[in-house]
């Protein structure tokens, strides 16, 4: 008798994780978009266009992810557990 096992194919790690990755993920592309938009409004797009982003998207990131994880914890744990959800069953 053979058994199957079932692998997801995507990466494995343990869930305490979960918001330290969420916050980072949306701290990344929150940070680039805001950062592209900016310097198109400033300057338009330029020659420079790809150098000053990079630049800027670094710097950005490194306060958004902390700015996302600490304002996850404090919406999670002062906001959202004072709000009744219920279903419309």
């Amino acid at each position: 008798m053979i058994m199957k096992t079932s692998y997801s194919s995507g990466i494995r790690i343990h869930r305490k994780y979960q918001r330290l990755i969420f916050t980072g993920l949306m701290a990344l592309l929150m940070s680039l978009i805001i950062s592209t938009a900016l310097i198109f409004l400033k300057e338009g797009y330029s020659e420079h266009f790809f150098n000053e982003l990079l630049r800027s998207w670094g710097t950005s990131f490194m306060f958004a992810w902390p700015s996302a994880y600490v304002c996850a914890y404090l919406i999670q744990t002062k906001v959202l557990t004072r709000i009744d959800f219920y279903d419309t069953e």
